[in-house]
C-alpha cells in the first residue's frame, strides 16, 4: 500500500443507476461526529477522544449503501473560537457544511438542555436558509424517553430540520436506518471514488492521526492542545512491512518530559498502541519510530495548517 490513496481508476462494479452525494456532519465539540462517521463507514477513518476539539481538519469517509456512494465529511466541532487554530478549525467546519449536498446536525441527547454552540449552529443555518437532518446521538445514555421526545420537539420547532433520527454511534443503534435514508436522498450520478476506498486521507496523515489519538487518550488530563504528530518518513520493504517515522511536536520542554514519561515509558506505551492499530488497519507489520521535539511556535506555522487542509488566515 502506497502512502497516497489512488483515486484515478474506478472499478467496474458501479451499478447501472449509481447515486452519489456529500453529507456534512456538524455539531458542537464532543457531539460524537467522529464516532458516528466511523460507524457509518464501518471502519476507523477519524480519531476519537474524550477530549473536545480532537478533529482538526476535514475528514472524508466513504461508504457504499445499495447503489449509492455516500461521502461523509467529518468536521471539527463548531464553537466560539479564540485562537488562530480554533478559528481555522471552525472555518473548515462551516466550509464543509456549505459544500455538502446534505447537512446532519449532531446533538448530544444525553446532555441536560441545549448548549450555546448547538443553538448558534441552528441559528446560522437558519440565517443561511439551509435545512438539515437532526441526528440525536448518545440515546443509549438517555434514561427517560420523555426527555428525548421533549428535546426533539424543541429542536424541530426551529424549522431547520426536515427529518429526525435517534442514534447511538457507540452501540450502532439507529445507524443503519440513517445510512439507508441518506442513500435514498442523494442524487443520481457517478461514484467519485473506487468501491473499496473508505477515505481520501493520505496514509501518512492517517497514520499521524492514529498516533495523535493515542497521545490524547494517554495524556488528555496532562497535555494541552499544544501537541501535534507528523509522519516524516514512510519506507516499504519487500517482505510487505513498512517503517514509519513520526515526530511528536510540543511547545515546551516540560511538555516533552510529559510525553516521554519516566525513562521513556509513556512514549513507548503510545507507540505500542499506535502500532497495534496501524497493523490492523494496514494489514501488515509496522515498524513505528516515535520522536519528541520541541517547536515553540508550530501552532503559528502556515505549513502545519496546509498539512491539515486548513486556511492559515480563515475568512
Amino acid at each position: 500500500m502506497s502512502d497516497e490513496i489512488d483515486t484515478d481508476d474506478l472499478p467496474g462494479a458501479e451499478p447501472e443507476h449509481p447515486r452519489c452525494g456529500f453529507m456534512a456532519l456538524v455539531g458542537a465539540p464532543n457531539a460524537g461526529k467522529s464516532t458516528l462517521l466511523n460507524a457509518m463507514i464501518g471502519a476507523k477513518v477519524s480519531i476519537v477522544s474524550p477530549k473536545v476539539q480532537t478533529t482538526r481538519s476535514r475528514v472524508l469517509g466513504i461508504t457504499i449503501e445499495g447503489d449509492s456512494q455516500l461521502i461523509f465529511v467529518d468536521t471539527p466541532g463548531i464553537f466560539t473560537p479564540k485562537r488562530r487554530l480554533e478559528k481555522a478549525m471552525v472555518a473548515a467546519a462551516w466550509q464543509g457544511a456549505s459544500d455538502a449536498d446534505l447537512v446532519g446536525v449532531l446533538v448530544d441527547a444525553s446532555r441536560r438542555g441545549l448548549d450555546d454552540d448547538t443553538l448558534d449552529i441552528i441559528a446560522t443555518l437558519k440565517e443561511q436558509g439551509r435545512t438539515a437532518i437532526l441526528i440525536l446521538n448518545k440515546i443509549d445514555l438517555v434514561k427517560h424517553r420523555e426527555n428525548l421526545l421533549d428535546l426533539t420537539a424543541r429542536l424541530n420547532e426551529t424549522g431547520v430540520f426536515t427529518d429526525t433520527f435517534m442514534v447511538s454511534a457507540t452501540t450502532g443503534d439507529g445507524v443503519e436506518d440513517l445510512r439507508k435514508f441518506l442513500a435514498a436522498q442523494v442524487s443520481e450520478g457517478p461514484w467519485l471514488y473506487p468501491e473499496d476506498q473508505i477515505s481520501d486521507m493520505p496514509m501518512r496523515l492517517l497514520a499521524a492521526e492514529v498516533t495523535r489519538e493515542k497521545l490524547f487518550l494517554q495524556l488528555h488530563q496532562e497535555l494541552p492542545y499544544a501537541a501535534t504528530v507528523e509522519t516524516e518518513a514512510w519506507e516499504e520493504f519487500q517482505d510487505g512491512s513498512v517503517k514509519i517515522r513520526q515526530v511528536v511536536y510540543v511547545q515546551r520542554e516540560s511538555q516533552k518530559a510529559i510525553v516521554l514519561g519516566k525513562g521513556g515509558a509513556r512514549i513507548k506505551q503510545i507507540g505500542q498502541a499506535a502500532r497495534t492499530e496501524l497493523e490492523a488497519f494496514l494489514e501488515r507489520r509496522v515498524h513505528l519510530m516515535l520522536f519528541v521535539k520541541v517547536r515553540e511556535n508550530w501552532i503559528e506555522d502556515p505549513e502545519r495548517y496546509s498539512v491539515w487542509g486548513l486556511d492559515f488566515e480563515p475568512k
